[in-house]
């Protein structure tokens, strides 16, 4: 095995390197293990990413009559804290009257709605830009799982889902785009959705319209365990030297693109956007950005290396943002890679777990 580029955390390696072989993490079991779908194969839209958890919380599942945004009460206490100490139900709704036969309403409900996610981020087929290029994705699911072990251990009721975060548009000099084959995507969504595992797929925009960057990124959309992310550092035409940005009325148009293609298509349950930030200029008129489009799970993360001191202030200041209530946060180990910045120290899980809000998503590059 060649020599790690990435350093992890020290007490972290001496738990991960227990929990890596065979971990009995609840979440793992999200999709049936039978395998990935054959290459060209048409996703199946009815699998369930949920049961598991319906399983876990020992919830009752209950029918309700349908109503655009209701798809967001999995989240009472963020969207409408005034609600916060109702009691409430799973309930997953009511099937498209569009659909016919047998459907498992379970798949409706939204991994996220009872878990935190951990994620390992990168490129596949690039070192320089992430532990998912250091790593065949085999071991990288192992290091994974031994994360969310940890993250599982400590944060009380959740449970925790593994996910890769790749890459997929990459900005080059110029604002151009580089595509990660379509091939490799599949590739990973398969192997993930054989260990119950997520995918995430990143676009960094570039100098072309973020409408572009979504309408590439919407057909992922159609696999159960996909979802879909958006970095306006990366909207520039000079990628490392100048942060780009979006707008508020970019972002909510982005979710009512997701929003309409997954109705026309029949997605059922809820499906991640998450977008980065950790300047002000990276979201133009934050305040006006909408986190209630009908199926869109918005995810508002604070990005950027550095100190703890810092990282916590760059949370605390999306925090403020209240009108994108689902957060998350990104941490970066230190790697080898000759100018490529770092955490330091790394934060431990129960540091991460003490923010608040606690962070819905994790990742780690």
């Amino acid at each position: 095995m060649r020599p790690p580029r990435f350093s992890f955390h020290p007490v972290l390696l001496a738990v991960i390197g227990v929990a890596s072989g065979a971990i009995a993490l609840g979440a793992s079991t999200l999709v049936p293990r039978s395998g990935g779908l054959p290459p060209g194969a048409t996703p199946k839209l009815g699998s369930s990413l949920a049961q598991p958890i319906v399983e876990r919380r020992g919830g009752a599942l209950q029918s309700v009559p349908y109503s655009p945004g209701r798809r967001n009460r999995w989240f009472p206490a963020l969207y409408e804290p005034e609600r916060a100490a109702e009691p409430r139900n799973l309930d997953v709704g009511v099937v498209d009257p569009r659909s016919s036969g047998e459907f498992d309403r379970s798949s409706l409900i939204p991994a996220l709605a009872n878990n935190q996610i951990l994620a390992f981020y990168g490129k596949p087929d690039s070192k320089s830009m992430g532990i998912l290029g250091e790593y065949p994705k085999e071991e990288l699911a192992g290091l994974l799982e031994g994360y969310a072990r940890l993250y599982d251990e400590q944060n009380g009721d959740a449970g925790v889902v593994p996910a890769f975060y790749l890459i997929y548009g990459t900005c080059w000099p110029g604002g151009e785009i580089g595509y990660l084959k379509d091939s490799v995507v599949q590739d990973y969504i398969e192997f993930a959705s054989s260990r119950g595992m997520l995918v995430f797929i990143d676009h960094q925009i570039g100098k072309y319209p973020v409408a572009d960057a979504v309408n590439r990124l919407l057909p992922w959309l159609r696999y159960p365990n996909a979802h879909i992310a958006l970095d306006p550092e990366w909207r520039t035409d000079s990628p490392m030297k100048v942060i780009g940005t979006v707008s508020a009325e970019e972002i909510n148009a982005a979710e009512e693109a997701m929003s309409a293609y997954m109705g026309a298509e029949g997605i059922p349950g809820g499906k991640m956007l998450v977008i980065h930030q950790f300047q002000d200029k990276m979201i133009a008129d934050r305040e006006r950005v909408r986190a209630d489009y009908d199926g869109v799970l918005l995810i508002h993360t604070a990005d950027g290396f550095g100190p703890p001191a810092l990282k916590r202030w760059s949370y605390s200041t999306n925090a403020k943002a209240e009108n994108m209530p689902l957060k998350g946060f990104k941490l970066f180990f230190k790697t080898g890679v000759e100018g490529a910045g770092y955490d330091d120290p790394l934060l431990l899980p129960s540091e991460v777990l003490a923010m608040e809000p606690q962070p819905r998503l994790v990742i780690y590059q």
